[in-house]
């Protein structure tokens, strides 16, 4: 996109925001880059040029806007869409490995070289995985700078920062104020907050719609580990190095997060499951445009544009409830889940004094289960066992960075793992748009609702026009019929 200059030059003066994270505008003469929508007058076309990422434009010497704050602007929807090697090492990135593990942990987990890694990411973002993961570093510093009482000192390791130096240097350099100006500048427009709970504001691509997001999310909750409480979605996570809470709200414009964290250097991993579980860095425009131009589906996404695929903050967790879901209803599935909460979760306080009690347990935690606790058909037994197992021992991955033809190969493998589990993993757990559950009954109903073919084989060979959106189709064919899933909870 960043390439094609007059395209570029199009989007920024009519200040399309559906572009923003696509690229970022650099202006030659203040030495500013800018998000494509910035409300700021357009410069001449002569005194613009475009890079593919915050980190090149950084690194090139250009400062952030302080007006439209690009490095706040929604994630290019390529890295959730595409499962090359880039895309997977983006979402490693955002999830803070390179933090965690630097560079020779990001490429362990990838199966490449540290230098095939920086000489792709160069070639495509025009930054290496250390300028990528230090534009987070800068984003998620001015996020606690802005929105905590934490010294600059614990901010800045926080942040990720081996020291102040490097905090107060990088800051100054991206936002053209310290530290201490950014917190005053803050100061000016800040609500009360509760004490050791951050708000944040999460940006996403209009049109958006709720409904199914978090009508889902609630419908399918697990006691303790889920609820909705005050307009909010609210769950407890888990994290690299501690755990949190967090509630999130739909707004018009963008989502109210609250997070309270156990250990702040998850903050920007935290932020970026969050996003993930609300598939808000999905193009929704693209996505309806296409599906919108299928007769029988148009009607559908006219009715509801900018669906969503609610996804997961854990993809162990959601892999393992997606078996006990099996040919069960979603309370049945519930009361399953949350006993496995209640004998083998770790509990947790719930800072706000809310209902969330537990942490789902670990695929460790659960790879010692006795089979025989569980309350169904032997056959599903043996399944949420070998798959914990196998999550536990490192033979399967699902995580952000996992390849996701290897996933899908190998939980075919597992007994007991037919194409519906599979494809609900991947379109939850891998984050796949383009995964698809023929079999599945809301899907076959909605599809006969529509006059579409009911049968998985014919609604397959229908939907290949759909590719690569299916598993947003799948929200639409759900929303067809009446149930829980497809409505915004009531307070």
């Amino acid at each position: 996109m960043y390439t094609d200059f007059d395209r570029c030059v199009r989007a920024v003066r009519s200040k399309d925001a559906r572009f923003d994270g696509w690229f970022y505008t650099a202006v030659l003469t203040t030495r500013i880059y800018c998000r494509p929508s910035c409300p700021a007058v357009p410069p001449k076309d002569r005194n613009m040029t475009f890079y593919p990422s915050a980190a090149a434009a950084q690194q090139a010497g250009f400062r952030a806007c302080k007006r439209c704050r690009p490095d706040a602007s929604p994630g290019s929807p390529q890295w959730n869409e595409r499962a090359d090697l880039v895309a997977r090492a983006m979402r490693l990135i955002g999830d803070g490995t390179v933090d965690r593990e630097g560079v020779p942990g990001l490429a362990a987990r990838l199966g490449y070289s540290t230098r095939q890694i920086e000489r792709q990411l160069l070639a495509e973002l025009g930054a290496g995985p250390l300028a990528l993961a230090r534009a987070q570093r800068a984003q998620t510093a001015r996020i606690l700078i802005e929105t905590s009482e934490l010294s600059m000192a614990d901010a800045a390791f926080a942040a990720g920062f081996s020291s102040i130096r490097a905090f107060n240097e990088t800051v100054r350099e991206v936002f053209a104020l310290s530290p201490s100006e950014l917190r005053t500048r803050a100061a000016h427009g800040r609500n009360p907050t509760t004490p050791g709970v951050l708000t944040l504001r999460l940006p996403f691509r209009a049109p958006l719609c709720p409904d199914n997001l978090f009508g889902h999310l609630v419908a399918t909750a697990v006691p303790g580990v889920e609820e909705w409480r005050d307009g909010a979605y609210r769950r407890t996570l888990r994290l690299p190095y501690g755990h949190g809470t967090v509630a999130l709200s739909p707004r018009p414009d963008h989502i109210d997060c609250r997070l309270a964290l156990s250990d702040l250097r998850d903050l920007a991993g935290a932020i970026s499951r969050c996003r993930g579980l609300l598939d808000l860095d999905a193009d929704p425009e693209a996505v309806d445009e296409l599906l919108g131009a299928d007769e029988r589906l148009a009607p559908l996404v006219a009715k509801a544009p900018g669906r969503r695929v609610p996804r997961t903050v854990d993809p162990e967790e959601f892999a393992v409830r997606a078996v006990l879901g099996q040919q069960v209803s979603t309370a049945a599935a519930r009361t399953l889940a949350a006993r496995l909460v209640t004998a083998h979760g770790e509990r947790v306080d719930d800072p706000t004094g809310g209902g969330l009690t537990h942490l789902f347990p670990s695929a460790e935690a659960l790879s010692g289960l006795d089979p025989t606790a569980l309350a169904m058909p032997g056959g599903r037994r043996t399944t949420v066992v070998t798959l914990v197992r196998a999550l536990a021992s490192g033979e399967l991955s699902l995580g952000v960075g996992s390849d996701r033809s290897q996933a899908y190969a190998r939980l075919a493998e597992l007994p007991g793992m037919g194409p519906w589990t599979t494809g609900i993993i991947g379109m939850r757990a891998l984050g796949d748009p383009d995964a698809f559950v023929p079999t599945d009954l809301g899907v076959r109903r909605g599809a006969a609702a529509c006059g579409l073919p009911a049968t998985p084989g014919a609604l397959t060979r229908h939907a290949a026009a759909w590719r690569p959106w299916r598993a947003y189709a799948v929200q639409h064919l759900w929303a067809a019929h009446d149930h829980p899933i497809n409505d915004m909870p009531e307070d």
